[in-house]
């Protein structure tokens, strides 16, 4: 019994374990007759629904809008903000509120979610976490209530706002209007705001508490000196940004963008841009996208959000560290380094590790889908697939036509790609370690 009591409360087992039951609450909830329209609604549905909603995805199988009622909706956006901060700081918040203690597996789950190091302090960061979550999502639905007034009802236009608040700082792309936000396509406040909360929310809260710092020691005149992981997390997100919008933007100036004014064009290409990025909302159809387009908007959901952010992917440093380390190795520098510091091997090895995870998953699920729905493209399938690992929900629009073996599949690879592959091999490997022993080594040929 001791033994079988170790083995579930392994930190990773417990953290994956808790998304998956979660997720079924969530297929059971929505599968009450009072949660849709129409009284009625698929197992599998259900189930691919609660999914995406805990694992913050947003790809739909049923219009959001207007095949869910009320009850519905509330549990889907219920669903966003519990997975998007994690079943288990929920439960450390509920426990500290109530004074209760939260057990050492506990915080190493919390802690290692939110945070790259340990630290001594573990009730100031569930707070610090909620602090900016409620906070960041209050103000963003309060100026999302000020342009929304115009268009709805008072009463809708404030559940409007809260429900695309929660939804864009969770990075999670569900919308209540069924063509998602392309009738804001030139909302210039709309795609702002957003914008602003899609990138609050993937930055990873270690980055924002450091933000936080930041202003309080510029309003006292003091200076601040940034983490590597903020100032790693800062120089690839703007520059994803700024470059792939940048691309985006010229590579559809004669093609999909050609019957856009100057300034619709351009709010368009930051805006799928931030969006791609693990959020899911759009305000263009996709398929007016050239290929190149497409597949840039594909290697950007793959790299997604930062470590410690409600977002997917397989974050940003990983995708740093693994590009200061060819950049260091094709300038000659025998240990790698970044921002004139060297780069642990154990973190090398953890970002190729996922990388080649990621790859591995990607191409298997695809293999899979393909031949499941053989009739539809390879680009259609792949956007999906990596949209679905990257927890991001773009879609070119193949996700409500899926037979159920393929919604299935992206059902498997959202719950892989919101708990992380790295911790998923972590959770259902040997809990205690073989041992250590050292081989001799010899050459092989490489390349």
């Amino acid at each position: 019994m001791n033994n079988l009591k170790r083995n579930l409360i392994h930190p990773p087992r417990l953290l994956a374990i808790s998304f998956l039951v979660a997720i079924f609450i969530g297929a059971g909830l929505l599968s009450l007759p009072m949660a849709t329209r129409s009284g009625h609604i698929s197992f599998v549905n259900a189930l691919f629904t609660s999914t995406s909603a805990i694992c913050v995805t947003g790809l739909t199988v049923v219009d959001t809008a207007t095949y869910f009622s009320l009850f519905g909706q509330i549990v889907i956006i219920c669903l966003i903000q519990l997975g998007g901060l994690g079943i288990m700081t929920f439960s450390s918040f509920i426990l500290l509120t109530a004074g209760r203690r939260v057990t050492l597996t506990g915080k190493m789950v919390v802690e290692g979610s939110f945070r790259p190091s340990v630290i001594s302090d573990f009730r100031s960061l569930v707070k610090d976490v909620f602090a900016f979550t409620f906070g960041l999502e209050a103000v963003g639905a309060i100026l999302l209530l000020v342009r929304f007034k115009a268009d709805f009802p008072s009463g809708w236009a404030a559940f409007y706002s809260i429900f695309h608040s929660i939804s864009a700082f969770c990075n999670a792309g569900f919308s209540l209007f069924s063509d998602n936000l392309i009738a804001y396509r030139s909302d210039l406040a709309v795609n702002l705001i957003i914008m602003f909360l899609i990138v609050a929310g993937g930055l990873g809260f270690f980055v924002l508490q450091e933000i936080k710092l930041a202003i309080r020691n510029l309003i006292k005149k003091e200076r601040t000196k940034f983490s590597l992981h903020t100032k790693l997390v800062g120089l690839i997100t703007i520059s994803i940004i700024l470059i792939g919008a940048g691309l985006i933007f010229l590579i559809e100036a004669n093609k999909g963008f050609s019957a856009m004014p100057f300034k619709d064009s351009l709010l368009a290409s930051f805006f799928q841009v931030v969006s791609a990025r693990t959020a899911g909302f759009n305000t263009i159809d996709l398929n007016i996208l050239s290929v190149a387009s497409v597949l840039l908007l594909m290697l950007i959901m793959f790299i997604g959000a930062s470590p410690g952010s409600t977002g997917g992917g397989v974050k940003t440093t990983t995708f740093g560290l693994i590009f200061a380390f060819l950049k260091s190795k094709i300038q000659g520098y025998e240990i790698p380094r970044i921002f004139s510091r060297g780069i642990k091997d154990e973190d090398l090895i953890k970002a190729f590790t996922l990388v080649l995870l990621a790859i591995a998953l990607i191409f298997t699920a695809t293999f899979l889908f393909l031949l499941v729905e053989p009739e539809l493209s390879l680009k259609a399938v792949l956007f999906e697939v990596i949209s679905a690992f990257g927890t991001v929900g773009l879609s070119l629009g193949i996700t409500p036509d899926l037979q159920s073996l393929s919604k299935l599949i992206l059902v498997v690879v959202m719950y892989i790609g919101r708990i992380g592959p790295l911790v998923i091999l972590a959770a259902f490997s040997r809990v205690k370690p073989i041992g250590h022993f050292q081989f001799v080594e010899e050459n092989i040929m490489v390349g």
